[in-house]
């Protein structure tokens, strides 16, 4: 498998080679699960809020999909992508983005016979060929809101920004920006590219490589160029927003009236273009200031009318965004924002002996079953290391079971803190575990 632009390198085989995670991904730690499934429960409990069903694409989709939709002009495709080519001869591309896999799906399935529009949310890794850095990594996941079908309504436009107002919100992440912009439709963006060209035309020596060739396959992305050399030039630029048709200028007047009415801070960005060739009309991007604000733009999103069109499918009206949820975990990091962990109360299983500790893993799979949560240190053969490791795990309540106990049919309750001991039957211990439990 290899990016876009390059070809994969023959290693030899090392024995004495140490592996480590491949460049740019990483692996989420145990330490870090608290964050990952708090954001994870917020944005399932919006989706739930907002009547968003769930829909997994697959990673790997045909590589046109993203060329045609993406842009094959775009660093997305041209320079980040990874592509292979399977024994079939198919040319496949581990996904960048989800938004051109869940129209595939919105047609391939016939979702528009369905009730419009369809509201689709989807969680889930992504994979760009990026140069690694500080909220930028080669593997990352996302959270995806999608509205796609129906009527052209501001309306949604705003909602979807709201979806993200909210999350974020949940996530007790605060001071943040909110950018939003209108790069037109197929009536003046055309026209606003002309005088993008035109202008950038008289600084053409100046620019770096990649803009002096988008200058000529796509004039939008030099508004997008982070190069500095390139910055000084985006102040005296055409703005967009001067340039709109009248539809476009209404379009985006009513979402700015939703976004005042929902009161949500924006401020407008007439530079602001995102990175895709499908986007029409609205644009968006949040960032966090302060703290965590170097991880860069926290979610983004807009408008694309045009993306199921441009793959073979009617005029579709759709809006949606996405978040990084590495990025989210940063920030909540950098502001020292640790979601709240529900203690889970367990029982502690100890054994003395084999014939005990065979026992043991009976009695965990009848606890687990009655939905009572257990841990254990079965390995070790010593009581008093298993009390440890129970006294250690903050546990309230232990099970002994040994020789005499198994002879007996019964078991010990010891309470950890008071180091009172009680023997009940086996037949009778979970009830006991449920009746002591609920009495708490």
């Amino acid at each position: 498998m290899s990016s876009a632009n390059t070809k994969p390198k023959a290693k030899s085989s090392d024995p004495q080679k140490s592996f480590h995670a491949p460049k740019g991904m990483h692996d989420a730690l145990p330490a870090d699960q608290h964050y990952w499934e708090r954001i994870e429960t917020a944005a399932r409990e919006i989706a739930r809020s907002y009547h968003f069903a769930r829909i997994d694409t697959p990673l790997l989709e045909d590589a046109d999909l993203f060329k045609k939709t993406t842009g094959e002009e775009s660093d997305v495709v041209a320079k980040e992508m990874y592509t292979m080519r399977t024994k079939g001869g198919d040319v496949l591309a581990l996904r960048p983005e989800f938004t051109p896999g869940v129209a595939r799906a919105y047609m391939e399935h016939n979702l528009s016979r369905l009730g419009q529009p369809q509201r689709l949310y989807s969680v889930g890794p992504v994979f760009r060929h990026d140069r690694p850095q500080l909220g930028r990594t080669r593997q990352f996941t996302q959270v995806n809101f999608e509205v796609m079908g129906g009527v052209n309504d501001a309306m949604y436009d705003a909602q979807i920004i709201l979806i993200f107002a909210t999350l974020l919100e949940e996530l007790k992440i605060k001071n943040t920006a909110l950018k939003v912009n209108s790069v037109g439709c197929k009536v003046c963006r055309p026209i606003y590219k002309k005088q993008l060209q035109n202008y950038y035309k008289n600084h053409e020596k100046e620019l770096c490589a990649d803009c002096a060739r988008r200058l000529k396959t796509n004039p939008l992305r030099l508004l997008d160029c982070k190069n500095p050399q390139c910055q000084k030039f985006k102040e005296k630029a055409p703005n967009f927003l001067d340039k709109l048709c009248v539809t476009c200028s209404k379009s985006f007047k009513e979402i700015l009236e939703y976004l005042d009415e929902l009161q949500i801070s924006y401020a407008l960005d007439n530079q602001l273009v995102r990175g895709l060739d499908y986007y029409s009309r609205t644009v968006f991007e949040l960032s966090a200031e302060g703290a965590g604000s170097e991880v860069g733009a926290l979610l983004g999103g807009g408008r694309y009318d045009y993306l199921i069109e441009f793959l073979g499918g009617r005029l579709t009206p759709a809006v949606g965004g996405a978040a990084g949820i590495e990025r989210l975990i940063a920030v909540m990091k950098a502001r020292e924002i640790a979601p709240s962990v529900k203690a889970v109360r367990r029982v502690f299983v100890v054994h003395a002996g084999d014939s005990a500790k065979k026992k043991a893993i009976r009695l965990m799979k009848d606890l687990v079953g009655a939905g009572i949560p257990i841990s254990e240190s079965l390995a070790k053969d010593s009581l008093r290391a298993q009390l440890k490791s129970a006294d250690k795990e903050g546990a309230h309540v232990a099970l002994i079971l040994g020789q005499k106990e198994i002879y007996e049919s019964s078991v010990i309750i010891r309470d950890m803190r008071t180091g009172l001991q009680e023997s009940v039957t086996l037949a009778n211990v979970v009830e006991e575990i449920k009746k002591r439990w609920n009495h708490k």
